[in-house]
């Protein structure tokens, strides 16, 4: 099941965009399970879930052994998968890009495994920290870490010159400066890098969350999504961006037939470590400290069985 929630029957469902379905959430189009000013729905992380519209929203897998012996690699496909490789195709990468990646959590990793299954040249993924730097070289990125300093330095190290194809911002809204003042938090550090760093002609894909409201905002217009971005960079360099919520319809489909024929392992790639329900406060909080994994909740025991 998708993290977000499409009726089928309306106008951008019928689209493809289910990202933004029209009738799911009163307040606005678009909607998720347990998240704010997503509809109202109850979170997907309990013993058991309702899905709505289940007829249109779920996906069948064609074998149940076949998809238990990848079911950590499928789990991806709820969310984080669709949503990494989602920035990926919006970033325009195909066979021979050059593409960076802002940000090695899991929606990081799961965009430069997706670049890499479009046939991307070299996937450069920055972080902070070294340890998601280690899983991203794990299956064949080259890494930035960004608290050395601008990350355009360390790309034309590795590349000759100084920018990507492609740019994709995995970060969002709690983004941190570069290099010394990586320790503060500067919203608009990573869409400000990414402009400067995608080519001209270029595209930034940006599945990266970003808020119209944010009470721990580090100013009165960051608190209300306002961000100092340097369109200008963008304009005189006809970059293109695409934003928002994944329609992980869209996608889910291809992605589990990859996963299935072993094009993609997506679950070594992001690290994905299986818990129960019981351990999920522990799993949040170690994710809050940026370790470098994706937990999946087991709350029956299944893969023990």
């Amino acid at each position: 099941m998708p993290f977000n929630i499409a009726c089928g029957r309306c106008r951008n469902c019928k689209e493809g965009k289910t990202g933004i379905c029209l009738n799911v959430n009163p307040d606005r189009p678009g909607s998720a399970y347990g998240y704010v000013d997503m509809g109202g729905w109850v979170g997907g992380q309990p013993e058991y879930v309702m899905v709505p519209y289940a007829d249109f929203n779920l996906l069948v897998f064609p074998d149940r052994d076949q998809a238990m012996e990848k079911v950590r690699d499928l789990t991806m496909l709820s969310d984080i998968f669709p949503t990494g490789f989602h920035g990926a195709v919006t970033a325009g990468v195909k066979p021979g890009s050059t593409v960076y990646v802002a940000g090695a959590g899991p929606v990081g990793l799961a965009a430069a495994a997706g670049a890499q299954l479009l046939g991307a040249a070299v996937v450069i993924v920055g972080d902070l920290q070294e340890d998601r730097l280690a899983q991203a070289r794990s299956f064949g990125c080259e890494t930035v870490d960004v608290s050395k300093g601008d990350p355009k330095d360390q790309i034309e190290q590795l590349l000759g010159v100084p920018e990507v194809d492609a740019g994709i911002d995995a970060v969002g809204f709690e983004a941190r400066g570069h290099g010394d003042g990586s320790s503060s938090e500067a919203p608009a550090t990573v869409l400000n890098s990414l402009m400067e760093i995608t080519a001209a002609g270029g595209a930034l894909g940006i599945p990266g969350l970003y808020v119209t409201g944010d009470p721990g905002g580090i100013d009165e217009a960051a608190k209300i999504g306002a961000l100092s971005l340097s369109l200008g960079t963008g304009w005189a360099k006809s970059l293109s961006f695409t934003t928002g919520q994944c329609p992980v319809m869209r996608y889910n489909l291809g992605l589990m037939k990859a996963i299935l024929h072993d094009r993609v392992q997506i679950a070594k790639a992001v690290n994905a470590t299986v818990i129960s329900l019981d351990d999920a406060p522990r799993g949040y909080q170690e994710f809050d400290k940026g370790a470098a994994r994706k937990y999946v909740i087991d709350p029956h025991g299944t893969l023990a069985a």
